[in-house]
C-alpha cells in the first residue's frame, strides 16, 4: 500500500525526472513533427477527471482505505521519451485493446504497487517483497490483468459521452520492448492519475493513448465538453412523481415502554395487568424517524391520534 510521509513530500514527489509541462504551454517548433493534432485537449482532460472520480470505487476496496484520486495535466510525447522518463524499476505495461478504434491504450503501474495489491488480495498487509524482484510472477501478472479488467468498465463509461469504446486488457509485460504495437517514435497522450490515502505518499498510474488511435475521434476531442445532464422528459418525470407518491410507509405511535424485572416477567399470567403512563402528547413515528407529536383519542368509534406538532417543517428537512 501507500507508505506514510509528510504532506510536503506529496507535492514534490511526482517523478524523479522532470516531466514536460501542460499542453497549453507548449508551442510547435519549425521543422519538427506536431505530436498533438487535437489542440488544447480540454475535452480529454475533462474525461480524465471523470475517470479519476470513478477510480476510487475500484481502488478503495483493494487498498481497504479511503482514497483521494486525481488526474494530472495531460502531456503529449514520443513513446521513447516516455520510456526514458520512467525510473529503472519493475513496471507493469498492460495493453488495453480499444474497440472499434484502431489501436491499443497502455496502462502503466509501478511494480511495487502491483505487488502490494497482490499481497492485499491474498489477505496480507499490503507489503511488497524486499528487494523487489526483477520480473513478475504468474500470480502478479494475473493481478495486473485483473486490475485492467476492473478499470475497463469505468473507463468505458467516462468515454461514453464522446464515443463508445470498449477496453479489453491484454497480456502484461515487464519489458516495454516486448510491446509490438508501440513504436519508439509513436506519439502518445499521457494521462497520469494520483492515488493517495490521507497524507500518505501518492502512487501514480499512467494511461497512454496513441495519437493514431484517437484520430477517428478528433471531432469530438476538439469540440466542446459533452455534458451528461439534460432536461428530463416531462411525461417520465410525472410518472416517477406519481410512483414515488404512491409508496406506503408504516406509521406507528409508542404510548409507553414499561420496564419490568426478569423475575416479574417470568411470573406473568393471562389476566395480569402491566400499568403504563403517558403524557398528553405521544410520539408519532414513520419508520425510525419521528413525524411529530399527537394526542390519543377516538374518531368514528376507533382509537386515533390527533397530530399536534410536526417534526418536519419543510421539504428540505427530508434531504
Amino acid at each position: 500500500m501507500v507508505n506514510e510521509t509528510s504532506e510536503l513530500a506529496v507535492a514534490a514527489d511526482r517523478r524523479t525526472k522532470e516531466r514536460p509541462g501542460p499542453l497549453i504551454a507548449r508551442t510547435a517548433v519549425l521543422g519538427q513533427q506536431n505530436l498533438n493534432p487535437f489542440g488544447d485537449l480540454h475535452t480529454l482532460q475533462h474525461l480524465s477527471a471523470m475517470f479519476a472520480r470513478s477510480m476510487r470505487g475500484v481502488f478503495e476496496p483493494l487498498l481497504r482505505r479511503e482514497l483521494r484520486v486525481w488526474a494530472e495535466p495531460l502531456v503529449v510525447q514520443r513513446f521513447a521519451d516516455y520510456r526514458a522518463e520512467r525510473p529503472e524499476a519493475l513496471t507493469a505495461w498492460l495493453p488495453m485493446m480499444m474497440t472499434p478504434s484502431p489501436g491499443k491504450a497502455l496502462l502503466i503501474a509501478d511494480g511495487k504497487f502491483v505487488l502490494e495489491l497482490l499481497d492485499l488480495f491474498f489477505g496480507g498487509n499490503g507489503e511488497a517483497p524486499h528487494p523487489i524482484p526483477s520480473e513478475f510472477s504468474p500470480a502478479a501478472e494475473a493481478m495486473i490483468a485483473r486490475l485492467g479488467g476492473m478499470l475497463a468498465p469505468p473507463l468505458r463509461a467516462a468515454w461514453e459521452p464522446l464515443a463508445r469504446i470498449d477496453f479489453t486488457p491484454g497480456h502484461p509485460e515487464s519489458n516495454p520492448a516486448m510491446l509490438a504495437s508501440f513504436d519508439a517514435d509513436d506519439a502518445a497522450i499521457v494521462t497520469r492519475f494520483g492515488i493517495s490515502a490521507g497524507g500518505a505518499k501518492p502512487t501514480f498510474l499512467d494511461l497512454l493513448y496513441p495519437v493514431a488511435a484517437l484520430k477517428p475521434h478528433a471531432p469530438q476531442l476538439t469540440g466542446k465538453v459533452v455534458s451528461r445532464s439534460g432536461d428530463a422528459d416531462p411525461a417520465w418525470r410525472n410518472s416517477l412523481t406519481r410512483a414515488a407518491m404512491a409508496v406506503r410507509f408504516p406509521v406507528r405511535s409508542v404510548l409507553d415502554e414499561p420496564v419490568i424485572s426478569l423475575a416479574r416477567l417470568m411470573e406473568l399470567q393471562p389476566g395480569d395487568v402491566i400499568p403504563i403512563s403517558f403524557g398528553a402528547d405521544v410520539p408519532v413515528m414513520v419508520g425510525n424517524d419521528r413525524l411529530g407529536l399527537g394526542t390519543v383519542g377516538t374518531a368514528n368509534g376507533r382509537a386515533a391520534i390527533k397530530l399536534t406538532q410536526l417534526a418536519f417543517k419543510d421539504e428540505g428537512d427530508f434531504e
